[in-house]
């Protein structure tokens, strides 16, 4: 525990909170809303495949989200094994938000719905985008508490269940991104 309070907190967090604040002009620059259009504010929205859905902070693919962070974890670790345990918390909420504002991009909203199921997709409003990044630091949190055996069970789990409740998950949105296929996508559709 000793290695999460060394190094310099107040670089640390600063780094961060520059971070955040660069990424929020970035995100409306890119048109992103605030909030959602209607101008509700909902803690969790249940259906992957609605209008609100990556529009209020939870939605399903905060799974996604959360099991980027249990990626992040172990590799942050292997990889800057003498950094602080809070550095690579940072480095990997600076992660997140690097791919939250990759994947509001026009590249990457017009790859989801050419490529994917996710036809209507328009982006992320910032406040889902915060929700994708808690849902991240979580994950991390939890990877550094269960350890690598219970973060590959519950990896596995998370990904079936995902894949069962919405036809989706972080394996097959990686998936149908590189490399679409047709067969995946109609089932997706399907319902």
């Amino acid at each position: 525990m000793q290695r999460f309070r060394s190094g310099k907190p107040l670089v640390i967090w600063s780094t961060l909170i520059a971070f955040l604040t660069v990424m929020v002009i970035y995100l409306r620059a890119q048109g992103r809303l605030w909030i959602a259009a209607d101008g509700d504010m909902h803690f969790w929205i249940g259906d992957a495949y609605g209008s609100d859905n990556s529009q209020h902070f939870l939605d399903p693919y905060s799974f996604s989200h959360f099991l980027h962070g249990v990626i992040f974890f172990f590799l942050l670790r292997l990889l800057f094994r003498k950094f602080s345990l809070q550095s690579r918390f940072v480095g990997a909420v600076m992660l997140e938000g690097c791919w939250e504002m990759l994947e509001n991009s026009a590249l990457i909203i017009n790859r989801y719905r050419d490529a994917t199921a996710a036809l209507g997709y328009s982006g992320d409003t910032i406040f889902n985008s915060f929700g994708d990044i808690f849902s991240c630091s979580i994950g991390f949190l939890v990877a550094r508490y269960v350890g690598w055996k219970w973060s590959v069970v519950l990896f596995v789990a998370i990904e079936l269940f995902c894949l069962w409740w919405i036809k989706d998950n972080l394996t097959l949105n990686v998936l149908m991104l590189i490399s679409p296929i047709d067969a995946i996508k109609e089932w997706q559709i399907a319902g």
